[in-house]
């Protein structure tokens, strides 16, 4: 299989501008054989403002940036990308956008047979694992199912936060929510990516990047931490 993907769990970590924790992963990932990346702006409202933004950064770093939203043809869009980064906001409006859309399966196809790099952030990074069912964003639309790209055979929670000790806050914790999530027969494993944290996937071989760990689920087993650099090529097999 030639996927390489980098699922990043966020877009801008604090203290530091849009994608510029990550921009070093970036280079390295689309590399000088990419001069183009196909941007998908859907998971945002203002879809202009949204691809201005990302124009922006990626010229820094030696890329020309197309937005879907601007083509003609999204589908054929997908077809001609030499690399796509689907970009953050509201999980269920990306996801039913890329319904919608129809390129859904014209992204899986490009990715895991033809080798096209995909990029995800935070929604992006959602999308492109089995289902969109451990997002942390509200459903304020209805795709038509909650399937999504199947990049990775396993789900991501980004954005992934550790109870706060001494918090008053009596809400579930995110790992509590996870745990729901597994409670359902079949689901499957749940890398919780905390900010700073990506995954670089090159084939059947995982690695986890970025600035700390990051808190692997498995339905009826305990959590699992795994530090920085650590090879989850396991996952890619389950």
């Amino acid at each position: 299989m030639k996927r390489r993907l980098l699922l990043v769990s966020n877009s801008t970590l604090h203290g530091s501008g849009y994608l510029d924790h990550c921009q070093q992963q970036i280079t390295n990932f689309f590399g000088k054989e990419v001069k183009k990346v196909l941007f998908v702006p859907y998971a945002l409202h203002d879809r202009d403002a949204y691809t201005k933004t990302a124009r922006e950064k990626f010229k820094t770093l030696g890329y020309e940036v197309e937005s879907i939203h601007e083509a003609a043809d999204p589908v054929d869009a997908v077809r001609k990308a030499e690399g796509i980064f689907i970009g953050g906001g509201n999980t269920f409006r990306l996801l039913k956008s890329l319904y919608d859309h129809k390129v859904l399966t014209e992204i899986n196809k490009r990715v895991l047979q033809d080798g096209v790099p995909y990029m995800g952030s935070s929604a992006g990074t959602n999308v492109a694992t089995v289902s969109i069912n451990t997002t942390n964003d509200m459903p304020i639309v209805y795709p038509p199912s909650f399937s999504a790209i199947g990049l990775v055979p396993f789900n991501i929670n980004p954005h992934y936060v550790d109870p706060q000790l001494g918090s008053k806050h009596m809400g579930e914790t995110r790992e509590q929510r996870i745990t729901q999530y597994h409670e359902e027969p079949d689901t499957p494993t749940v890398l919780g990516l905390r900010e700073g944290s990506m995954l670089l996937v090159e084939g059947d071989r995982a690695t986890l990047l970025g600035s700390c760990k990051a808190r692997l689920f498995t339905r009826g087993k305990p959590p699992v931490e795994y530090e920085t650099g650590s090879d989850l090529s396991f996952l890619m097999t389950r």
